[in-house]
């Protein structure tokens, strides 16, 4: 009871500042706005009824002189942006149009703002909400390029059908770590997203930026190549990936391209016979949330589980116990509690001899040192967000079965980052 009233009390305190946000920006929004799965639609500016025909100024031809003598190229273009989110200090590393001044304001300002002040001839349409199987299909049809450049599954399949069942053209790059790649799905008889994934992957084995990680310039690669793909398409010059993929390695700094396999005739949506004939709730198909935040697993019961307020009582009462903390090595550099021990997610999964005789030890040396009317010996786990802890969790029911008896294993809901948020405001997030 007490972790429910504790967790409804957090999410009045963060609608609470949501308010005073959207009452800080609401005057503005007005003016500019622009959101950011890093989602952007593109339409030559000649088809769209609405916007008004003019020639080019003095300035402007001066201006755009070296891409005007191109013969392949234009002057005109529209250009949408989608995302709902706000600026967050860690989206400076790799999205540049954002800067210290606009952490906490909507992306769909913040970015427009900086455009406008980049090149005041632009037309930038704003769209400042989030995009799903209600609103995608009415928006894409309005534009003849979509660039998609989000960072979960549901989204992907989201704007997959919505370009397949608008006849769009799809240019298609995700990064994580050091690494990227790059397509162009439903585009002159090339095969769509669908194609190569008829079904999204287990939502515990998909891996985004907020956890994983990401090297800035590695996006910034990807997305300079993706919009010369847009230019290029919307010329008529034709895309160099519509039955290609490229994939970038940043370590060592390679290129190189592979061949996709052929649209399918059975494909659900783009086949002979689609069944997909109307988008569906792209969440509930994937089952996980369509944001590019780290996703939340549930794969406990609540009784394996205690929250973190829960477990700064036990630190608190002084009760004998052992802490695992099974983040990679890099993360706990960052930072860690003191009192952890550090077994990586990963060498559980190897069931690594080394790791787990550490393991081992620490909870024997632990309980020989605990009061002797202590039953059962308490086990926490511990990772950024309560994820891979998770995880570690029922590996460890595997590794230490003999032991079950004697031990009780649970992880620390919402890992270290609910520590910092709820327990203590000077430890470091990231």
């Amino acid at each position: 009871m007490e972790a429910e009233v504790a967790r409804l009390r957090d999410e009045l305190s963060k609608k609470e500042q949501e308010v005073e946000r959207l009452r800080a920006v609401s005057a503005h929004l007005q003016q500019n706005s622009y959101s950011g799965n890093m989602f952007a639609l593109v339409k030559q500016l000649t088809e769209v009824p609405p916007l008004e025909e003019k020639s080019l100024s003095k300035e402007e031809i001066m201006r755009y002189s070296r891409q005007l003598i191109i013969p392949e190229l234009g002057v005109k273009g529209r250009l949408g942006l989608l995302d709902y989110d706000d600026v967050e200090l860690s989206n400076l590393q790799r999205q540049v149009l954002h800067a210290e001044d606009k952490v906490g304001m909507s992306k769909a300002l913040s970015a427009a703002t900086t455009i406008n002040r980049l090149n005041s001839n632009v037309e930038c349409i704003p769209y400042h909400f989030q995009l799903n199987y209600k609103n995608a299909k009415q928006l894409i049809q309005q534009y003849d390029i979509v660039v998609d450049c989000s960072d979960n599954v549901p989204t992907r399949f989201l704007v997959n059908d919505a370009c397949v069942l608008s006849g769009k053209p799809l240019v298609s790059a995700s990064a994580l770590r050091m690494e990227g790649q790059l397509t162009v799905y439903n585009y002159n008889g090339g095969p769509c997203y669908r194609c190569l994934y008829p079904k999204p992957p287990p939502a515990e084995t998909v891996t985004n930026c907020s956890d994983g990680g990401v090297l800035g310039v590695v996006p910034g690669i990807l997305g300079c190549i993706q919009a010369l793909e847009v230019l290029k398409i919307a010329s008529g010059i034709g895309s160099s990936y519509s039955q290609q993929m490229l994939i970038f390695d940043a370590l060592e700094a390679r290129f190189r391209t592979i061949k996709l396999r052929p649209k399918q005739p059975t494909c659900a949506v783009c086949g002979e016979n689609p069944t997909v004939k109307e988008l569906i709730d792209y969440e509930r198909f994937c089952g996980s949330a369509a944001t590019d935040q780290c996703r939340t697993l549930h794969l406990l019961t609540g009784e394996q589980r205690v929250t973190v307020q829960e477990y700064k009582q036990l630190l608190d009462q002084d009760v004998p116990h052992v802490l695992v903390d099974v983040r990679p090595q890099v993360e706990v550099d960052i930072c860690h509690l003191p009192h952890s021990i550090y077994v990586p997610l990963a060498k559980l999964e190897e069931k690594n001899a080394e790791y787990v005789k550490l393991l081992q030890n620490n909870i024997n040396l632990s309980r020989k040192e605990a009061a002797a009317d202590i039953v059962t010996f308490p086990v926490y786990v511990i990772c950024k967000q309560g994820n891979d802890s998770q995880k570690a969790v029922k590996l460890l029911q595997e590794i230490l079965d003999n032991e079950l008896c004697s031990l009780s294993v649970k992880d620390i809901q919402g890992g270290l980052m609910a520590w910092a948020r709820k327990i203590d405001p000077t430890f470091p997030q990231y």
